[in-house]
């Protein structure tokens, strides 16, 4: 008997066929009836997912994933208003992206293609089920959705409203399959497929993002997990630098954008940390320093950092603080330690910026702002599919150009190679 992942991955796989080539128009009246059913059904989709909450209440899970889980009337608008977003971008496919004339008289053209059918495998946060549908839908590809057992009611739920709409437009509804039996040994059997998946995707923690890689025989796009920093120099605005480290790490710190390290340059760490740590203490942020930082701080609570903490992704109201000597030391830390996700530096000092804008090797890189801005929404894609810490095809954010790809196409009059 046929697994369901074989099952989906092929019906998947003949769906992409027709979505392929399907009309702009049809596409954005599929998205549409997404945004006004995920509304419509709001309720529907919040009583599942409230099962899911208090499965996973029983079962001991973190804050910080119950936050990453949960479902609101605000987020579920939220949804809907990053598929009005899409909607309103313009088709990635079929885009002329360069034409020339040979010498022999071959006319050739390079035109943006779907990538085919897409595998996406995630963990805890149900709104990865819209952003990757209405993402793949627009950029003509299908998708095989597999969210983690955590949170299986809340993605049917979403799923079966997606695909509803989807034939609703006319679209064949396979166009979006999810997998509903949560046994991880399908997830292996998914990665493999590759006569019918052409792409696969993780998002969530270190763990499943290095599973799918060690075992996928079908390409994947890294979305790396997020040990974010932020540099405070000693040319920082320091009113300046606590509202951003307040807003980067508490604002939601379950997610992979929120900032897990701070490093304060020695000349500024005293008057930082005295601003600082009043406002961190009132948000219940946990502070791990070195010496120099946690005798600035004058506080008992701050506890002493270890080696493991700079490498920590705490997905948690915790961070670690290190005091640096200059520019460079912060550089070296952050080479040594970061994820390549997010940084930022807060100065006043514009050659400094310039230098930390250039030698950071990361994906987003920041001067006097937030981490939490590495985001699809944020920067205008509409919903993201992840956000890519690699460097081959996609990096950062990922929105609708790093779904597709392209082919060339050559008209003649009879030629032959000779």
């Amino acid at each position: 008997m046929e697994s369901e992942a074989v099952r989906k991955a092929r019906a998947a796989r003949q769906a992409s066929y027709a979505l392929a080539n399907a009309d702009t128009t049809v596409k954005n009246k599929a998205l549409s009836y997404i945004a006004d059913d995920l509304l419509a059904h709001a309720g529907d989709i919040m009583d599942a997912n409230a099962a899911d909450v208090a499965a996973a209440r029983e079962k001991g899970m973190s804050d910080a994933m119950i936050d990453r889980l949960t479902l609101t009337q605000d987020r579920i608008q939220g949804m809907a208003e990053g598929v009005r977003q899409v909607i309103a971008l313009p088709d990635p496919v079929g885009q002329t992206l360069s034409s020339w004339d040979r010498p022999n008289g071959l006319h050739i053209d390079k035109v943006t293609v779907p990538l085919g059918v897409i595998a996406i495998i995630f963990e805890s946060r149900p709104n990865v089920t819209v952003d990757a549908a209405v993402l793949c839908l627009k950029s003509g590809n299908a998708t095989v959705l597999r969210g983690g057992s955590e949170a299986i009611r809340s993605n049917v739920a979403l799923a079966g409203v997606i695909r509803h709409a989807i034939a609703r437009a006319g679209l064949p509804s396979d166009a979006v399959t999810i997998m509903e039996n949560t046994d991880r040994a399908l997830v292996s059997e998914l990665l493999t497929l590759r006569q019918y998946i052409n792409l696969a995707i993780p998002r969530g923690g270190a763990g499943l993002i290095r599973m799918v890689v060690d075992t996928a025989k079908v390409p994947v796009i890294e979305t790396g997990s997020g040990v974010c920093h932020v540099y405070v120099d000693k040319d920082a605005d320091l009113d300046m630098a606590v509202r951003i480290i307040e807003n980067a790490k508490v604002s939601r710190p379950s997610t992979c954008n929120a900032m897990e390290t701070l490093l304060v340059h020695k000349d500024v760490v005293r008057p930082l940390m005295e601003k600082l740590v009043p406002v961190l203490k009132a948000r219940h942020v946990e502070m791990r320093a070195d010496t120099a930082a946690r005798e600035a701080g004058g506080d008992d609570t701050i506890g002493a950092a270890s080696e493991e903490d700079w490498r920590t992704e705490y997905n948690a109201l915790i961070m670690s603080i290190r005091t640096v000597a200059s520019i460079d030391e912060a550089l070296d830390h952050i080479r040594h330690y970061s994820t390549h996700h997010s940084e930022s530096i807060i100065t006043e000092n514009t050659e400094t910026a310039e230098r930390f804008l250039q030698e950071v090797d990361s994906a987003a890189v920041y001067v006097n702002a937030s981490t939490r801005f590495t985001d699809g929404f944020e920067f205008g894609f509409g919903a993201e599919i992840g956000i890519s810490t690699q460097k081959l095809h996609a990096r950062g954010p990922m929105g609708l150009e790093a779904l597709v790809s392209y082919k060339y196409l050559i008209h003649g009059q009879g030629q032959i190679r000779l």
